[in-house]
């Protein structure tokens, strides 16, 4: 009967772990679980799904009512609140002492363990966070919450919040949101939960199905909301969809009333089953830990007061219940309602099951002590150097109509109002001792006499006056707490002087001040994010983010100005070219657009390093939907050769690293044995290694219906598949193995021959790679685009920004038979992860045209030396006497004076370099001219490659004809 009995829990336990996001079966945690499970009361059962309020600043008494629930009842966890990190860390090192049941640790800690703690610095809140370009800055953040989480004995953070703050009123959410776009949201809150899950910490997003729109706070009343499902579908349950999608270990439920979802009088959607059990489990079958939002809070408690509160909750599906109130009574309540069969035992026993299996997996099995030796030190490591990072990632230029103020100029006489302060700050401080500004405070408690007198010391002494808006609320109530007076001052400067306005707080406020010509939202009001603003105001960096949020219907989400002061946009005739001249772009770029050569483009010109001109045209597809932007990320397809590949070579080369005479043997062990191992790098770089010029991997992992053979991707990421080739669809981790040997086993012609070959740049990559020890993406960000201040360029963009950034290309009928977008268009590259030497790389125009920009220049940008001008001439000259190609370059044709269909153009000069890339791209610098010319377009969006208008057409080249005709260029091949 024993042996019976031990096999129904193992398989009871096996099921529970099945599917389990964050938690593996293993025979160790089937043990553990089921010999912990045997040593339960009944009462202890029911206690182990409840989670208690601890704090470590409320003194003895509230340590021995903590002590007595953790004694009494052996509770599931705990929940610390406000107090200090040695303080905490001793607490829980006692209360785990005192139970057979090891607790789990948990923390609301949104924006860090600062959030709660004394002695622990605190990060920004989550909209600043949304305001950085790049996603991986808040999968930096989430590892580095979870290291502090694990230090101090954590296993739990109730965060990402993943609610979508579409409503600026909202007194609860507001700037704890990522902000209003669920693409956004949706992203950043997966890059911080894994982030902390790879650190071995539990996230739980919250507060399902989403408190975003709400004009009540939950804690004093039950918020409504008035959506219809299509709505909730549309737009609040998207991220918890993705995150769930994506492995998130946890699920909070948020309190509030949804007759979408539920009907039920009264009825918040924490202890609804339809909303848990039917919705968040059944419906997006989410299978990890739910919790319920706090069951002290208002929003339930007056509906439901006492036990009852609790035993809804279990009723609805709930886990885990956060904060009963009354824990004796609410298991009598429970124990009542499994006697009368209104909860069952087997469904009570499967949940402490489940919470047990969350405990071993979080390590709750083996416990050690948290070390008090420099904890504060331990959880303070770092954290100053990731706030700057992201201080200086965030800040958002909102408005700048007047950019010859900025940067600012050692010679101005500078005025600074610090618009709600009563003495200096960091920043105010900056500009006295770098600016020698005259200084202003004007703090809210401040009778209108105060702003007079300011009025009066301004009045047409000073070149600029710089304001800071700083210590308002970051809750929308009262106008966040900013006074009519100071909004008046504030208005009156910038209306009578030249002015630079700063919001040091909550980007709502800003509504206040949207007049303003010159506008920063900087988000919080710390000395590292003034610092980082001062850096941009001086020119030391540039601003980065953009709005997560809509402010006004002219700031709305979205919003950010990047230009980079050493590449700034300026007038054609400050620079000696027609404005009328180059608007007859806008003729060419339509019609390409009207004869479908492509549903949009983005075109740049830059001359004597500056923009001269940067649009857009049309949508990212023929539906018209969504307009293209300037900041419209492309797939570069074979600009990825030179804007990664050989750049990074270039590198390697002028510091000694490589030699292009050596040969694929001499860098890559693999290739030794095959017939590529004398190949030579000269050859490889122009082409003419006489390696075949494409290998199509695919064919061998489909059926010829395009259907996948078995075995070779799955639509999870998890196991032995984990390399993304498009959404939903991973291949096999060892079968690039098998990709690098069909092309050691492809035939290799004589060389030298000219044969335009991807495997070429393949070969490059790898030796990049084999030689510096990082993946080509990450050299190549570390090394070009990151000191470039190119925030959008990068492979895998999906990792990096949301999805309606990038420009879909093709619908692929053949291989992924789905709509690309996101992922990279070659299927080669895709197969290599995204990640190859001959396609991946993603950009913007401006992004993409810094880096040429500083090839143009000699290799200087930015005032940094990135390149020696002698490797670039040496590269990008004629090298070949059997083709037009520089090494790892295209050239222009080499008589084009005679030629008929004249490449790139007619007249551009001898010195020209640059590339076409298969997706409808170019880039093209000419030196005897400083000019860089960007066209980015998706032509093969979304029939693919036999879309050939766009070369039928001339469009690019036409383009480059009418540039060179706007600064007097006498024999210009284009015709209107």
């Amino acid at each position: 009967m024993k042996k019976v009995l031990t096999l129904v829990v193992l398989l009871s336990v096996t099921s529970l772990l099945y599917a389990q996001p964050f938690v593996k079966i293993t025979p160790e945690a089937t043990k553990w679980v089921d010999s912990v499970f045997r040593k339960l009361s009944k009462n202890e059962k029911i206690a182990q799904l409840m989670i208690v309020r601890a704090h470590s600043n409320l003194g003895p008494d509230h340590v021995k009512q903590v002590t007595g629930l953790v004694k009494k009842y052996h509770v599931g966890g705990l929940c610390f609140f406000q107090g200090g990190p040695v303080r905490q860390a001793n607490l829980t090192n006692y209360y785990q002492s005192i139970t057979e049941v090891p607790l789990l640790v948990s923390i609301d800690g949104e924006w860090g363990l600062g959030m709660r703690l004394d002695s622990v610095i605190n990060y920004p809140r989550q909209l600043m966070m949304g305001a950085v370009p790049d996603a991986q800055l808040i999968y930096a953040f989430g590892r580095e919450v979870g290291r502090q989480c694990k230090r101090l004995g954590i296993q739990v953070n109730f965060a990402p919040d993943v609610d979508i703050n579409n409503n600026p009123a909202n007194p609860v959410i507001n700037d704890r949101s990522f902000g209003e776009d669920k693409y956004k949201v949706a992203l950043f809150g997966t890059e911080y939960t894994t982030g902390m899950q790879d650190e071995g910490v539990l996230a739980c997003a919250k507060h399902f199905p989403g408190h975003g729109d709400v004009a009540v706070d939950s804690h004093f009343d039950l918020p409504i909301i008035k959506k219809t499902r299509a709505q909730l579908d549309s737009l609040e349950l998207y991220p918890f969809r993705e995150l769930i999608k994506n492995g998130v270990g946890a699920v909070m439920s948020a309190h509030l009333s949804v007759a979408a979802i539920d009907t039920t009088p009264n009825l918040a959607t924490s202890i609804s089953a339809k909303n848990v059990n039917g919705l968040l489990k059944n419906e997006l079958g989410f299978k990890g830990l739910t919790f319920t939002d706090a069951l002290e809070m208002k929003g339930v408690t007056k509906f439901f007061p006492g036990g009852e509160i609790s035993l809804q909750s279990l009723i609805a599906g709930n886990d885990m219940l956060c904060l009963p109130q009354d824990i004796p009574g609410s298991i009598k309540k429970i124990r009542k309602a499994l006697k009368k069969g209104v909860l069952q035992w087997d469904d009570i026993n499967a949940r402490v099951k489940k919470v047990l299996l969350y405990k071993y997996a979080l390590g709750l099995n083996n416990i050690h002590p948290i070390d008090l030796n420099n904890l504060a030190a331990d959880l303070n490591a770092g954290t100053n150097a990731l706030k700057t990072t992201l201080a200086q990632n965030a800040i958002t230029l909102l408005k700048n109509e007047q950019p010859q103020l900025l940067p600012l100029q050692k010679n101005l006489k500078l005025a600074y109002v610090g618009v709600g302060l009563d003495g200096g700050n960091t920043f105010s401080s900056l500009l006295q001792d770098q600016y020698k500004a005259d200084v202003y405070y004007y703090s809210f408690k401040d009778s209108t006499g105060g702003i007079e007198k300011i009025k009066s010391a301004l009045a047409n002494r000073y070149d600029l006056v710089i304001v800071g808006v700083h210590a308002y609320s970051r809750r929308p109530a009262n106008n966040f707490g900013i006074p009519d007076k100071a909004v008046a001052l504030v208005n009156d400067i910038q209306q009578k002087s030249k002015a630079v306005v700063l919001a040091f707080g909550n980007p709502y406020a800003i509504k206040n001040f949207s007049r303003s010509s010159n506008l920063f939202a900087c988000y919080e009001d710390d000395s590292i994010t003034q610092k980082a603003a001062f850096d941009i105001l001086s020119g030391k960096l540039i601003a980065k983010g953009s709005l997560p949020v809509t402010i006004s219907p002219e700031l709305k989400f979205g919003k950010g100005i990047t230009t980079n002061y050493y590449f700034p946009q300026v007038q054609p005739e400050s620079v000696g070219m027609d404005s009328k001249k180059l608007s007859l772009i806008d003729s060419i770029a339509n019609d390409a657009i009207v004869n479908r050569a492509t549903p949009g483009c983005v075109v740049l010109v830059a001359k004597d390093g500056k923009v001269v001109f940067q649009k857009a045209y049309g949508y990212m597809t023929y539906d018209s939907t969504e307009s293209v932007s300037t900041s419209s990320m492309y797939d570069l397809a074979s600009v990825t050769k030179t804007s990664a590949t050989t750049v990074s070579i270039m590198k390697l080369y002028e510091e000694g690293k490589i030699s292009i005479d050596k040969t694929l043997g001499d860098y890559l062990p693999w290739v030794k044995g095959s017939n590529k191992e004398g190949l030579t790098l000269r050859n490889i770089l122009l082409h003419q290694a006489g390696l075949v010029a494409f290998i199509p991997f695919y064919t061998a992992t489909i059926e010829k219906s395009g259907v996948p053979k078995p075995g070779y991707y799955d639509s999870l990421d998890e196991d032995h598949y984990t390399i993304p080739v498009a959404r939903n669809m991973f291949m096999r981790s060892d079968y690039e193995d098998t990709i690098y040997k069909r092309i050691l086993e492809s035939p290799v012609g004589k060389e030298p021959k000219y044969i335009y070959s991807d495997n070429d740049f393949i070969f490059l990559g790898k030796i990049v790679e084999q030689v510096t020890g990082k993946p080509l993406d990450e050299y190549a960000k570390a090394t070009f685009y990151q000191p470039l201040n190119m925030t959008s360029t990068t492979f895998k963009p999906l990792q990096h920004t949301t999805l309606t950034a990038i420009a879909p290309t093709e619908k692929e009928k053949y291989f992924r038979m789905q709509q690309i977008r996101g992922y990279v268009h070659d299927p080669g590259a895709a197969m290599f992860g995204g990640v190859a030497g001959h396609a991946g790389l993603f950009s913007n125009a401006y992004d993409l045209a810094q880096l040429y920009q500083m090839l143009a220049n000699g290799g200087e940008m930015n005032g940094q030396r990135f390149l020696k001008k002698e490797t670039i001439d040496y590269f990008t000259a004629y090298q070949s006497n059997i083709s037009r190609r520089g090494l790892g370059f295209d050239k222009p044709e080499k008589d084009l004076a005679n030629s008929k269909d004249p490449y790139p153009s007619r007249s551009v000069s001898p010195q020209t370099f640059g590339h076409t890339g298969f997706t409808g791209t170019c880039v093209w610098v000419d030196p005897k001219y400083n000019l860089v010319y960007i066209f980015l377009s998706n032509r093969v969006c979304p029939t693919g490659g036999d879309n050939l208008r766009l070369s039928h057409l001339n469009v690019r080249s036409n383009i480059q004809e009418i540039i060179y005709s706007s600064f007097g260029h006498q024999e210009t091949g284009y015709k209107k």
